[in-house]
């Protein structure tokens, strides 16, 4: 596979090219340069920051690369953007790359209903570098339960992500917890989206939809 890299020096990046070891970086963008061997990339992954997004949509409509964007902070015209990218190449978008957090986004969607009339909040810590808060995944993991709730966060030493769903009544609570480990789950799971996005038609995707084609099969 021929990739393209948003970020390259960046955290994120760093982990990125560990993760696709034995494909082809063949175009990279950091702040301070771009670079490209000139062959095309088959896919771009881009997990910068919002204010990249625009360049990071033109490279792919000029080379015809599918994308795959982890950033946050995305509002409501960047997800205008990435959808009209979409009726030209393929396009997989999630705040959360990870496995276990999809997993959990499944469970939530489909059990919540169960804990309608309980009390319900949200607790997220990330790296005291990372700006935006609530995080893009608590804003996710809500979107999954269906309803608004009270969401913490903590930005603190360099935890790459923890997140904690809590229901509770009068008589029990019941909490759903995730805990990344090390960047890299998130980096391993931009690679699965990559190779996702190399085998599907132009649209707009998430990650949710990675999982369930790999309990297709």
């Amino acid at each position: 596979m021929r990739y393209g890299l948003i970020g390259a020096t960046g955290r994120m990046g760093q982990e990125i090219k560990k993760a696709f070891e034995g494909h082809v970086l063949c175009l990279k963008v950091d702040t301070q340069e771009t670079w490209s061997d000139e062959t095309r990339p088959e896919v771009i992954v881009d997990f910068s920051h919002r204010s990249s997004l625009p360049d990071t949509i033109e490279l792919c409509k000029k080379h015809g690369s599918a994308l795959v964007i982890g950033t946050t902070g995305l509002n409501d015209e960047d997800f205008l953007m990435l959808k009209e990218l979409a009726r030209k190449v393929p396009v997989v978008q999630s705040y959360n790359f990870s496995f276990g957090v999809n997993a959990l986004k499944i469970i939530l969607a489909s059990y919540s209903k169960l804990f309608e009339d309980w009390d319900l909040e949200i607790i997220e810590a990330h790296h005291n570098k990372k700006k935006d808060a609530p995080s893009g995944t608590a804003i996710m993991l809500q979107n999954a339960v269906g309803r608004p709730c009270p969401m913490h966060s903590l930005r603190i030493g360099g935890v790459p992500g923890d997140h904690s769903v809590i229901f509770a009544n009068e008589g029990e609570t019941l909490s759903f917890n995730h805990r990344a480990i090390s960047r890299s789950v998130f980096a391993y799971g931009a690679l699965k989206a990559a190779e996702f996005a190399l085998t599907v038609n132009n649209g707009f995707y998430t990650f949710e939809e990675v999982l369930q084609c790999k309990l297709k099969k």
